[in-house]
């Protein structure tokens, strides 16, 4: 098993910036893909960016240019440098990975944390 552990959140205003972490752990695993996902009340989860284990990067077109996915692979940890927050970007943030679990490849989901960016 793999656990994540979202932190970084908190409430911001217009045009600011917030810096997300989520941190894996578990025994005996390896990490591919991580992925920063949001979930706004009364929509449906939808992709922010993601990362392979190889430092390749995606985002969704209504983030890039102001987010900033990357990973240091020594601590097991992913990040999401959000700057000029807009109002629009406020949700719930979840972090997850694709990982290989005693030869299972197996994908996880952390909690969440909670952006809120005011007008």
């Amino acid at each position: 098993q793999v656990q994540l552990v979202e932190s970084g959140g908190g409430l911001v205003q217009a045009g600011g910036s917030l810096r997300l972490s989520c941190v894996a752990s578990g025994r005996m695993f390896t990490i591919n893909t991580m992925r920063w996902f949001r979930q706004a009340p009364g929509k449906q989860r939808e992709l922010v960016a993601g990362i392979t284990s190889g430092g390749i990067t995606d985002y969704a077109e209504s983030v890039t240019g102001r987010f900033t996915i990357s990973r240091d692979n020594a601590k097991n940890t992913v990040y999401l440098q959000m700057n000029s927050l807009k109002p629009e970007d406020t949700a719930r943030y979840y972090c997850y990975c694709t990982a290989l679990v005693a030869g299972i490849q197996s994908l996880y989901w952390g909690q969440g944390t909670q952006v809120t960016v005011s007008s």
